[in-house]
């Protein structure tokens, strides 16, 4: 087991600012879930407030760590990495908040059932990433980081599998043709937040590995 702790001092604000951001983007995932279970009988502009302030909040928590790294002589993790995993935490709140935004001004019926399921894969990925990104603080054993990896990659294929069923879904079903082409880029956007979790994950087995 290696402890980031020990060998760069007792600084954990770093860590706590990352983890914040994990937090962050496991939130706008559930806002999404939430969101798509009451699609069908109400939608509107207002419903973006929450994504909106979500995605703000892991705006502001990046933009700190960006100022601590300035003003940081000894961090506890290579520069590099912060930023890396600062970044790539940031984009799946981002994500979740392009999604949003496209779903309320989209005017047809919203196969709500086919969004859940790829809403609840997401989830469980932002959950593995959360998870992760706790784990360097405490000291980062590489095999409980590669066991939650393994479940992360897991989940992005699954959600590669759940993308590839609800467009025959389209292709199949009584859609027109423009129906079909805006309900399926909904659909590969999910995907990207899917995508977006995988990348944290991958930073953070990265730093788990080089301090291994």
């Amino acid at each position: 087991m290696i402890s980031f702790s020990k060998l760069f001092g007792k600084d954990q604000k770093f860590f706590d600012l990352l983890e914040a951001s994990a937090e962050e983007a496991l939130t706008s995932t559930k806002l999404l879930a939430n969101y798509l279970q009451r699609i069908e009988s109400y939608r509107s502009a207002a419903d973006l407030d929450d994504f909106i302030q979500s995605r703000r909040k892991d705006k502001k928590i990046t933009s700190r760590i960006t100022e601590e790294l300035c003003k940081t002589f000894v961090t506890p993790l290579e520069r590099e990495d912060i930023e890396a995993l600062s970044l790539a935490l940031y984009r799946i709140p981002k994500m979740v908040e392009k999604l949003v935004e496209r779903i309320a001004i989209y005017p047809g019926k919203i196969p709500s059932a086919a969004f859940l399921r790829q809403a609840d894969l997401l989830g469980k990925a932002a959950e593995s990433v959360v998870f992760m990104v706790k784990q360097l603080r405490h000291g980062a054993r590489i095999d409980q980081i590669g066991e939650a990896n393994e479940k992360l990659q897991f989940a992005e294929g699954e959600a590669d599998k759940q993308l590839l069923s609800a467009i025959k879904d389209l292709y199949h079903g009584s859609y027109d043709a423009k129906e079909v082409v805006i309900l399926q880029d909904l659909f590969e956007m999910v995907e990207k937040a899917v995508d977006r979790c995988r990348d944290a994950g991958n930073v953070v087995f990265q730093i788990v590995l080089k301090y291994s």
